[in-house]
């Protein structure tokens, strides 16, 4: 048995792998969904303008105050049944996509909209770590690179399948408030089906191992859980470094992010024969990143088993860090489309090696709060490169020396990880 689950057949022939898998593909189908009606309405809707400033406040507005909620969450969901979180958030984000849909339609700008659309990026990172958590119940320790890079892996390719099928129905919507409002709501479907397949799992089958669901915690007492699981992490050296390489990797991610839309929405606007500008374009660039996202989980379990995480996620950073930048360079479609692929390769490559050292490292009644760590250091490192980026980078997108500064962050953090994990 021990040995069944180090292929991805054997993961195929578990039940409760299968029945975790499914719950993971069809909220991130959902969330591709969301986060394609949201990125048109914001940044390619002709009813609406946004300048980087705009761009970068709109996702400071959505995913940074998650980081100050982030703890409470990770002390949860060592308390409560996972399974009941994945059923109950996935419930609670169809209604709240209704809310964010109606108030697209209706036109509406500025504070309201972005409190509905945090609501539902705030479940969705509940979602994402309860998920990883839970994760070590349905499948073998010896198991957990292959089952991440599974998993994950086929997560984040559900979630650009779904933004392609947002960019399909808008076909039949049109690109206008009422369009993006109606796809918006689409995505309400996969986030009730992922509620009604994680609902077969028994209410104790996710973990936490130890739990007390009664408990009442006063803010005090969590943030005091919080701390005790950052700690928990930081005494394990590993897990130091590997927390460390994606908080820097997402700076770097963050950067590369907003230059891409500014490039697709200001100055790939027409795009270059079989590559497309605006936001079809932007799309094939997603899709490129899928295709990495896929190589990554064929090539990192044999490679890990071979040489390691940590030599892995060195030369991911490293190697997949300067052809990231030297592709920047030449400012044309084709050499985007082709980083996106880079990068989803790189990116993928790294998460997959941290989830499992993480989910190896830390025991199960410490997971969800270093999974919440996890989830609040890629978010702060996001949104912290996209702060900088808004003043740093002009409308057209084009910017030499932060590219630069990208192929050499990278090169640093790689340098940074593998001295941490010989500390």
């Amino acid at each position: 048995m021990a040995g069944a689950g180090t292929t991805v057949r054997g993961l195929l022939r578990r039940r409760d792998f299968c029945r975790l898998l499914g719950t993971r593909l069809l909220s991130q189908f959902g969330d591709g969904v969301f986060q394609a009606a949201l990125a048109g309405t914001v940044l390619f809707n002709p009813q609406r303008a946004a300048d980087p400033v705009d761009v970068a406040a709109g996702f400071a507005v959505l995913l940074l105050p998650y980081s100050v909620v982030g703890p409470f969450a990770g002390v949860w969901l060592d308390r409560w049944s996972r399974r009941q979180v994945l059923l109950r958030a996935n419930v609670l984000r169809a209604g709240l996509v209704a809310v964010v849909a109606a108030l697209v339609v209706a036109g509406v700008q500025g504070p309201g909209f972005y409190l509905a659309g945090l609501a539902v990026f705030s479940v969705n990172r509940f979602v994402l770590a309860a998920l990883s958590a839970g994760l070590p119940h349905t499948t073998e320790e010896s198991s957990l690179v292959t089952a991440n890079a599974l998993s994950t892996t086929a997560g984040a390719v559900a979630a650009v399948v779904g933004g392609g099928a947002a960019l399909a129905l808008l076909q039949l919507t049109g690109s206008d408030d009422a369009g993006y409002g109606a796809v918006a709501l689409s995505s309400a479907l996969p986030y009730l089906a992922a509620a009604a397949v994680v609902a077969g799992f028994p209410r104790a089958y996710l973990g936490p191992d130890h739990v007390a669901r009664t408990a009442r915690l006063p803010a005090r007492e969590v943030l005091a859980g919080m701390a005790a699981g950052a700690r928990h992490a930081w005494a394990h050296p590993p897990v130091a470094a590997a927390l460390t390489a994606i908080g820097l990797h997402r700076i770097w991610f963050g950067l590369l992010t907003l230059m891409t839309l500014l490039l697709y929405r200001n100055t790939f606007v027409d795009g270059t024969g079989a590559f497309p500008g605006g936001l079809v374009g932007l799309g094939q660039v997603i899709a490129a990143i899928a295709a990495g996202t896929l190589t990554a989980a064929a090539v990192t379990p044999p490679v890990v088993r071979r040489i390691g995480t940590v030599r892995w996620i060195g030369l991911l950073l490293t190697a997949g860090g300067l052809l990231q930048a030297a592709l920047g360079l030449l400012l044309q479609p084709p050499a985007a489309v082709l980083a996106g692929f880079v990068l989803g390769l790189l990116g993928q490559g790294v998460k997959i090696c941290v989830d499992a050292t993480l989910q190896e490292s830390i025991d199960d009644d410490h997971r969800g709060r270093v999974f919440s760590v996890y989830d609040t250091l890629v978010n702060v490192g996001f949104v912290a490169a996209l702060v900088v980026g808004a003043f740093a980078l002009p409308e057209s997108g084009i910017s030499r020396p932060a590219l630069a500064v990208v192929g050499a962050g990278y090169v640093a953090t790689a340098l940074l990880h593998a001295r941490m994990v010989r500390r």
